[in-house]
């Protein structure tokens, strides 16, 4: 009996816990919509704000995170300029530079186990970084993708200039052995190139894939495809580094069939060039044909996407980070589809203060999708020696940072107001 007793105890207990959990929303930035900025998308009617659970863990002492769900049940991820163990891995050191990559074991967010596995050097030359961008495990085969990135010592930024997405190195061993692609920063995928002089707006720079979640089983059509940020060519009001490795004007879309015959061929690639007159996309085999699948001059960067099942919904994390050694700002917004129409979630303004790589790890969404983990970094210029902040929300650092999060319909987040 006192077991009997002992166990409904606990029960009662986690479930009182589960239900006075305490969530803080993040106000939507009240300058949007002002004269002074000027949202270009409404906000969502299904679920107008997020709720932080305060629920966070905190994993390794890199940065550079985008987790893909493979069909051995764990994830796998790029990772770099820090250290897991004994293995420290930089990308900044031009020639020499080095890209890791690590496993991800567990079920639990709040309880996962993190195992480098080694990491590949690969040239930067003609330009100075050479980082992880897209990273999908796919059929048992990972594709690891970086792209280049210069500097300027004029602008005082980090990385103010985007340089070309270099290509993918492919394993088809989770990790184990390598297969290095020939391309190089110079000679790279898409045949693109910049200098400081210019600072000409890369078009496909630093690409990742959209999680269509676990060996990528709902893809709509056995498509891998990649959004990526850009810059308007034409800029009416240009921002000193606008297009760097975390700010500019546009996202865009493009899609390949993932093998290794195909990933680092241009050929096999299709690009998002709009919509028809029947309303249907346009795919077309012309890189210049590229079409924005949303827009937001002096306000987009870093872009990461995840569809949603259970709710079959797309939600797209948007950094813009400009100047790139402050506080940044973080959005989320949903769509039926990815080429949209979106909607804005949230508007986070310096979210983290300064946490970039949002994504949604698709392996973490709820059975009923409305509750997930953000997985980021944050605040790499403000962490310093033991200065350490607590991080906003709190637990924000230079680290693989997860936070559990919720989707808020009208009448909860009404409710949460009114308790505030």
């Amino acid at each position: 009996m006192k077991k009997l007793f002992g166990l409904v105890c606990i029960i009662f207990l986690l479930v009182q816990n589960l239900f006075s959990q305490e969530l803080s929303i993040w106000p939507q930035y009240v300058g949007l919509n002002s004269w002074f900025v000027k949202m270009p998308v409404e906000y969502s009617e299904e679920f107008p704000s997020i709720a932080f659970t305060g629920k966070y863990a905190n994993y390794t002492n890199a940065d550079t995170w985008y987790p893909s769900w493979a069909s051995d049940g764990n994830m796998y991820s790029p990772w770099t300029d820090g250290e897991i163990g004994d293995e420290h891995v930089n990308s900044w050191s031009a020639e020499k530079a080095r890209t890791g990559q690590a496993k991800i074991i567990g079920d639990d967010p709040m309880n996962l186990e993190v195992i480098s596995l080694g990491s590949i050097e690969g040239s930067a030359l003609p330009y100075q970084g050479r980082y992880p961008c897209g990273s999908l495990v796919y059929n048992g085969i990972w594709y690891h993708g970086s792209y280049c990135l210069l500097k300027d010592e004029k602008m005082g930024m980090n990385w103010p200039i985007m340089g070309p997405f270099v290509g993918f190195r492919i394993s088809k061993d989770y990790g184990k052995t390598w297969e290095n692609t020939d391309q190089t920063g110079a000679d790279n995928v898409f045949e693109e190139e910049t200098d400081v002089e210019s600072a000409k707006p890369i078009k496909i720079g630093s690409p990742h894939f959209v999680d269509f979640g676990q060996n990528m089983e709902h893809s709509p059509d056995g498509y891998a495809y990649l959004v990526c940020h850009s810059a308007l060519k034409d800029d009416p009001k240009p921002r000193s580094g606008n297009l760097s490795w975390i700010s500019g004007d546009i996202i865009y879309l493009l899609r390949v069939k993932p093998s290794p015959e195909n990933m680092n061929d241009k050929s096999k690639y299709e690009f998002y060039a709009g919509k028809g007159e029947d309303g249907k996309d346009i795919w077309s085999k012309d890189m210049n044909d590229l079409i924005p699948i949303f827009e937001w001059n002096n306000k987009a960067g870093c872009v990461t996407m995840t569809y949603n099942a259970p709710l079959k919904k797309y939600l797209m994390c948007v950094t813009d980070g400009w100047p790139t050694v402050q506080s940044m700002d973080t959005y989320i917004m949903e769509s039926d589809n990815m080429t949209g129409p979106w909607k804005m979630v949230n508007f986070m303004k310096d979210f983290g203060p300064q946490a970039y790589f949002v994504n949604i790890p698709s392996k973490f969404i709820s059975e009923d999708g409305k509750t997930m983990w953000l997985c980021y970094s944050a605040n790499f210029s403000y962490e310093r020696g033991e200065n350490i902040p607590k991080g906003n929300p709190e637990g924000s650092h230079y680290t693989m940072s997860l936070h559990e999060i919720k989707l808020l319909n009208s009448i909860e987040l009404e409710k949460l107001q009114n308790e505030d």
